[in-house]
């Protein structure tokens, strides 16, 4: 080919690119605060408060940096791996999948728990402290290759290693046991039943690690149909949470290093909720919040139940925006707000302060 004629090649790269047909991979997003916008603009049973958002998100601020809240209140438990390493991962893992569903109907003293080293825990604290005895126990808890040993995992070994101190049983049991079922084939079948494959796969974004989650995983797909939309609502909270830990466990780094790590919003439980219209910034239909007050149990996936999880969702990142918009030299994201109000209310449960009760939803969402 002469200087004077036009390389066939880049004359059909020039073209696609004034076409706007040049091919770039996209940056992933998880679609949920797109969805959970669509529910609190949609929804009529639960609003948000923007005057008392903006006084939460004030006090939430002053309270953290008092406090010098950050990623290292997570490790500051006494149940969460202190170590950074593979196990770790796996330990993570195994948890944010079996993290739903710990409220009972029995008093405190009654309710299930776990007895470990000394101490009784309860609620979130009883999955991870079950965890570490198993561990102490030598049971591979944390292994997708138990989970699919049908001689050693059994509903009954997996009834053992959530024994609890008291009568009650952990509920959702055979759910919990289902979950590790099939998370454990997933891994062996896509993953090399690996965790670590799996998160290697994401490239260092959190909201594709949370996509491959929803997407490969059944237990992971936190999604529901609302006010006949024909796409459903993406919430996705323990995928979310999964990558949160990670984040927060490895201080950002290694295993924890997302360079998008900010695209993960709260995640939607029982508590949140709980705590934002103790705040006055979630704001109830009188239908919800007596049902609520009398502890009737709202069905998951139900109207009530999603306006609940997806106004929760999009009041925490109108408090992240008021935070940013007041403080622009603060780096704050929706993870740490959520740990920020979760480790709040749950002191406030202790201390018999709670203003208003949580809603009770069974499910193996959250």
């Amino acid at each position: 080919m002469s200087d004077d004629e036009a390389d066939p090649e880049l004359l059909e790269l020039l073209r696609a690119h004034l076409q706007g047909k040049l091919q770039t991979e996209k940056e992933s997003e998880t679609g949920v605060l797109q969805d959970v916008e669509y529910v609190y603009d949609n929804g009529i049973d639960v609003a948000i408060d923007m005057r008392a958002t903006k006084n939460a998100a004030d006090s939430i601020y002053k309270q953290m940096q008092l406090k010098g809240f950050s990623t290292a209140n997570w490790t500051d438990n006494e149940l969460h791996p202190k170590t950074k390493d593979e196990s770790t991962v796996a330990f993570i893992f195994t948890m944010d999948l079996l993290n739903f569903s710990f409220w009972s109907e029995l008093p405190q003293d009654e309710r299930f728990a776990i007895e470990y080293k000394g101490k009784r825990w309860t609620g979130y604290w009883s999955l991870v402290a079950a965890m570490q005895r198993a561990l102490d126990e030598g049971i591979p808890i944390t292994d997708p290759h138990y989970w699919l040993n049908d001689h050693e995992f059994t509903l009954d070994s997996l009834r053992h290693i959530f024994r609890s101190c008291t009568e009650e049983e952990m509920p959702l049991l055979q759910e919990r046991y289902d979950c590790l079922r099939e998370c454990g084939q997933v891994l062996h079948d896509k993953y090399d039943s690996s965790i670590l494959t799996l998160i290697d796969e994401a490239d260092g974004s959190a909201a594709k690690l949370v996509n491959m989650l929803a997407e490969d995983f059944d237990s992971f797909r936190d999604v529901h149909y609302f006010d006949g939309r024909s796409q459903p609502i993406r919430i996705l909270k323990r995928a979310q949470i999964l990558v949160a830990d990670m984040w927060a466990c490895f201080q950002g780094e290694s295993y924890g290093n997302f360079y998008d790590i900010d695209k993960i919003t709260m995640f939607a439980d029982y508590r949140i909720p709980q705590i934002l219209v103790s705040l006055g910034a979630l704001y109830l239909s009188p239908s919800v919040a007596s049902a609520i007050k009398g502890s009737k149990t709202i069905e998951s996936g139900s109207s009530w139940e999603v306006q609940l999880r997806a106004c929760s969702i999009w009041c925490v990142e109108l408090i992240r925006r008021e935070i940013v918009r007041h403080h622009p030299g603060t780096h704050v994201n929706a993870i740490l707000i959520d740990f920020f109000l979760y480790d709040t209310i749950k002191e406030l449960e202790a201390a018999g302060k709670e203003k208003f009760p949580h809603h009770r939803t069974r499910s193996i969402w959250y």
